[in-house]
């Protein structure tokens, strides 16, 4: 019998849902999951039709990180250089993620762990069910946490708080991680997917190229000074003003009528 698929892709409309899928290991990575959801990521951006994605979990976990029994280093045998790992599978993933012109949704449905939490945390907006946690597990195996994390931990809640959290492996539950800052929503697990899927749904129906800048933007803006960030943002509303949903958007405000976006 032959392995299920390692990512399972759906198309609804201009939404498209990807899910990580290895239930047994709480969808922790190996290689052949870390290559189907880069090959995943990859042909949502570039696809047309795709103007919002949704990441999400099978089973009762978003996902556990790095599979560790990948990792087990026998007795004298050399140690895995990590390192390449990153280079091979993580960073391109969080790289292809935070530069894709459309919005990217976490659906956190249960534990996100090392790796699995600083991907969930890459994408552009977190709603988390809220019995799921989110957890810095690196410290716990003497790393540091990675595929971004002590660059976007910060970000979101603070120096203060990003240590104590990288340092101590502190479970962070979904509402404790709204309240904080950490997250866009804590849902009720019932209601996770649905909420979810509305939210895709809105944003796949919202002006594609609008939102691509504002993502764009708000990226930018940690290391740009004031006058720079004025300069972009003068130059994204330039294009912007020439776009066809600008133009449809204006329209519709007038005729106080619903504007139906395409995202160019």
């Amino acid at each position: 019998m032959s392995e299920p698929a390692p990512v399972l892709v759906e198309k609804r409309g201009g939404l498209t849902v990807i899910t990580l899928n290895r239930p047994d290991k709480l969808n922790s990575f190996n290689e052949a999951q870390h290559r189907a959801l880069k090959a995943a990521i990859d042909a949502a951006s570039a696809d047309g039709t795709c103007r919002a994605l949704i990441l999400t979990g099978a089973g009762r976990g978003f996902c556990a990180g790095q599979d560790l029994s990948d990792r087990v280093r026998p007795e004298g045998g050399e140690a895995p250089d990590l390192g390449a790992t990153l280079d091979a599978f993580y960073n391109p993933l969080i790289r292809a993620m935070r530069a894709m012109e459309k919005p990217i949704i976490a659906a956190v449905n249960g534990v996100a762990a090392g790796a699995g939490a600083n991907i969930a945390l890459a994408c552009d907006l977190v709603m988390a069910a809220k019995s799921a946690k989110f957890i810095q597990s690196f410290a716990k195996i003497g790393l540091i946490p990675d595929s971004g994390g002590t660059w976007i931990l910060p970000r979101l809640i603070g120096e203060a708080r990003a240590k104590a959290l990288a340092m101590l492996a502190i479970p962070v539950s979904a509402e404790e991680a709204e309240r904080m800052g950490m997250i866009y929503r804590a849902v009720e697990d019932a209601a996770l997917m649905s909420e979810a899927i509305a939210l895709g749904e809105a944003l796949a129906a919202a002006p594609t190229r609008g939102l691509a800048e504002t993502k764009t933007l708000i990226h930018q803006a940690f290391g740009a000074g004031l006058d720079a960030q004025l300069n972009a943002e003068r130059d994204a509303q330039r294009r912007l003003g020439r776009s066809a949903d600008y133009a449809e958007g204006v329209r519709a405000f007038m005729e106080k009528r619903p504007a139906c976006f395409e995202g160019r």
